[in-house]
């Protein structure tokens, strides 16, 4: 599995329930990776989405805990388990996990490379991303040349992963 997002300085991914910001050229970078393979979310990252809707073009699989709860063609998962259940029928190269913060945290062991866009500049946040950078099993893999954004500095960087779990 795969984890792809968009970090600040101190690894925060969100701010009441949205981005950050906004880079087009990230946004391009994350379309090019995950069409045509799965993602995974939680209700919350769907619900920021354009008009609340699954990805086009790729397979949507939602966490919620919410029973009732659907989402177009999305397939929706209401535990853990189930989530875990559903992933080991899926090959792990094919699955790109996209947040939020809580789903980032579950499934970041069990990931083996994260596409991480690294932003120069420090946002009021209330939502982070794992920090890859303290952790001794993860380790940079390439980092981009520096990218502009009007005046936002950034890094497209692949870490990977030396000892990624097995789904339980």
């Amino acid at each position: 599995m795969k984890l792809i997002a968009a970090v600040d300085q101190n690894w925060a991914i969100g701010y009441k329930d949205g981005l950050l910001i906004h880079i087009p050229d990230d946004m391009k970078n994350f379309r090019r990776l995950t069409t045509g393979h799965t993602v995974v979310l939680g209700r919350k990252t769907l619900a920021g989405f354009p008009k609340g809707l699954p990805l086009s073009e790729r397979r949507n699989i939602i966490l919620s805990t919410k029973e009732d709860f659907t989402a177009g063609d999305a397939t929706i998962v209401h535990s853990e388990q189930e989530l875990f259940d559903l992933l080991k029928e899926i090959d792990s190269d094919d699955i790109f996990v996209i947040g939020g913060g809580t789903i980032y945290k579950m499934l970041e062991p069990y990931c083996d490379t994260a596409y991480i866009t690294k932003i120069d500049y420090a946002y009021q946040a209330d939502t982070f991303f794992p920090n890859l950078d303290e952790k001794d099993n993860w380790e940079v893999a390439e980092t981009s040349e520096e990218q502009t954004c009007f005046s936002i500095e950034y890094y497209f960087t692949t870490y990977k992963n030396k000892a990624p779990k097995s789904l339980p």
